[in-house]
């Protein structure tokens, strides 16, 4: 799966195309991606449940500066989140 406005991400500035069916890929946009690509992301979680599911995924097991944000979007999708669930801690792995 490509996507023109995420493949011009600077989060992904390591790579030459952009494949949301990486987990890798994804968790890179996830953690250091822009507004916009939160939004396109957004956008294609609406209509996606799997990749609603990996994000949920990746958000339970990956550091990102925003877990919080991400489970109330998916919330915010018609997901059941449990906001009460231990995420990985973003500033124990990045010293932030």
């Amino acid at each position: 799966m490509t996507n023109t406005i995420l493949t011009s991400s600077r989060a992904l500035w390591n790579r030459s195309v952009c494949d949301l069916r990486s987990d890798e890929m994804l968790g890179q946009l996830l953690d250091r991606g822009s507004i916009e690509d939160f939004r396109e992301l957004y956008r294609l979680a609406s209509t996606d449940p799997a990749l609603r599911q990996r994000i949920r995924e990746i958000v339970a097991r990956v550091p990102l500066p925003l877990p919080y944000f991400w489970l109330a979007a998916l919330a915010s999708l018609g997901e059941a989140v449990d906001y009460e669930r231990e995420v990985p801690s973003y500033s124990e792995h990045t010293g932030i």
